[in-house]
Parts: structure tokens; C-alpha cells; sequence
């Protein structure tokens, strides 16, 4: 088993990414949250962190990745993941542990506010590091295969964690570009900004899109593949209302409310 940690801003994009495709995604254990709405769960993270808004960076997203082949019970998944919290000093705050069956290679992605409780601040320093050791530790305490013992086991799950880290970053910044870019050329721009590359599909030899990919580093994924909102037509929607909210914004402003 091998870690890869990720801290970062937003509850909602990050509760959304892991929670919101019911196909892939099977939440096994929460704490303080409602798991039954990503978009609640999310705002529950927030409301907690509100207690200590200058904590910029509260978001604690841990990917376990499991040997190939290897099968575990969710009890046991369960019993990891919180292990893997307390070793990590994340404890008294909420938590979410969410399994992942849309590859061949068992993962978890575990959510974790890093305000705690009392409204205090969680270490997070070296915190990448301490991750890796943690999954060390919990791969002999549970018996399981460790990631050294064959190098092509270890080169694939590292591939997977680098894989998943790869597309949660790509779907942060489509989420955050949205905010600003009414247009494909737009958002293309915006995202090479973070080394993202837009690829396009057209149907036959027409200029009709049919298909939108995104790539980053080794990695290229299928927009709808990153969340279904970010296919062709996820994001024209997106764009159309957000057209839709300035213009009735202007027109409020030129009838003086």
C-alpha cells in the first residue's frame, strides 16, 4: 500500500471529485458530515472550518493505494483508514472515508478537515512524508503486500496514485477556470497556464465538437471521465449560464438595483 497526500482549499470541489458518481465511488465511514450529499457534506466541512477562516489550505485528501488484485473488506478498509488518520494526528475533526471500484487496483480516498473541532489547526507540515511512513506502518500491521516486494507491482501502483492525483488536479482547475472563462479558447488558455492541454473530438469533417479531453504530464483523461459536468455539453451549460448571470447582472445594474 502506498500514500499520496494532497491538501487544498475547496471542501466542495474536493467532496464532489471523490463522492458525486455513485457508479465509482462507495462511502464507507464519515464523521460530522452528511454523507448522503456531497454538496452537503461539503458544506459541512466548511461550516466547521469557518472557525478558523484565516487556515487557507484545511482540505486533507489522502489516496491508499492497494497492491494489484489485492481485496480487503470494507470493515478492514474502514479500520485503515481511521489508523491512517490518527497516525496522521488527524483526529476530534471530521472525516470522510470513501472507496473507489472504478479500476482494477482497490483505493481509498480519504477527506479530513484539518480544523479541527475546537476550532484549533491540525499539523499538516511534512505531512506528504508522514503519509508515506503511516502507509508503511499499516502494510505490516494488516499483513499486507508491500509495495516493494516486485518493482512492476510498485511501478503500477504508483502509476494509479500519480494517475488520480493527475485528474483530481485537472478537475480543480476547470473548476476554478469556470469561474471566468465563457468560452472554449478561454478555458483552454487558462488551464495551459497549469500545464493542461485541451484536446479536441470533432464529428466527421465538420466543425461540430463532439468530445473534449484534457492532459496533463503522462496523463489524459476524457472530460466526462473527470466529473460528467466537464463533457462538451456540461461545460456549453456552464458557460451559457454563467453568460446568462452577468447579463442579468448588467441589466440589474442599468435599472439601478
Amino acid at each position: 500500500m502506498i500514500s499520496k497526500v494532497i491538501t487544498g482549499k475547496s471542501f466542495y470541489g474536493c467532496c464532489r471529485y471523490v463522492c458525486a458518481d455513485e457508479h465509482r465511488a462507495e462511502i464507507l465511514e464519515s464523521e460530522g458530515v452528511r454523507d448522503y450529499s456531497y454538496r452537503h457534506m461539503g458544506n459541512d466541512f466548511e461550516m466547521s472550518r469557518q472557525q478558523l477562516p484565516d487556515k487557507r489550505k484545511a482540505v486533507f485528501h489522502g489516496i491508499l493505494s492497494f497492491y494489484p488484485g489485492e481485496q480487503l473488506t470494507n470493515e478492514v478498509l474502514m479500520q485503515i483508514g481511521r489508523e491512517y488518520l490518527e497516525k496522521l494526528g488527524i483526529t476530534n475533526t471530521q472525516y470522510v472515508i470513501t472507496k473507489h471500484t472504478d479500476t482494477h487496483h482497490l483505493h481509498l480516498h480519504i477527506i479530513a478537515n484539518l480544523v479541527n473541532n475546537r476550532g484549533k489547526a491540525i499539523r499538516d507540515n511534512w505531512i506528504g512524508l508522514r503519509g508515506k511512513k503511516a502507509a508503511v506502518q499499516l502494510t505490516q500491521e494488516y499483513q499486507l503486500v508491500p509495495a516493494i516486494e516486485k518493482k512492476i507491482a510498485l511501478t503500477n501502483l504508483q502509476a494509479l496514485n500519480h494517475e488520480e492525483t493527475a485528474r483530481y488536479e485537472i478537475f480543480q482547475a476547470i473548476e476554478k477556470a469556470l469561474l471566468r472563462c465563457k468560452t472554449f479558447p478561454a478555458l483552454e488558455k487558462e488551464l495551459l497556464k497549469k500545464g493542461i492541454d485541451v484536446q479536441y473530438k470533432y464529428k466527421g469533417d465538420s466543425e461540430q465538437l463532439q468530445g473534449i479531453s484534457f492532459k496533463k504530464g503522462l496523463y489524459a483523461f476524457k472530460g466526462s471521465s473527470i466529473d460528467r459536468k466537464y463533457s462538451v455539453i456540461g461545460l456549453q451549460k456552464t458557460m451559457q449560464q454563467q453568460i446568462t448571470r452577468e447579463q442579468q447582472q448588467a441589466n440589474k445594474r442599468g435599472l439601478g438595483f
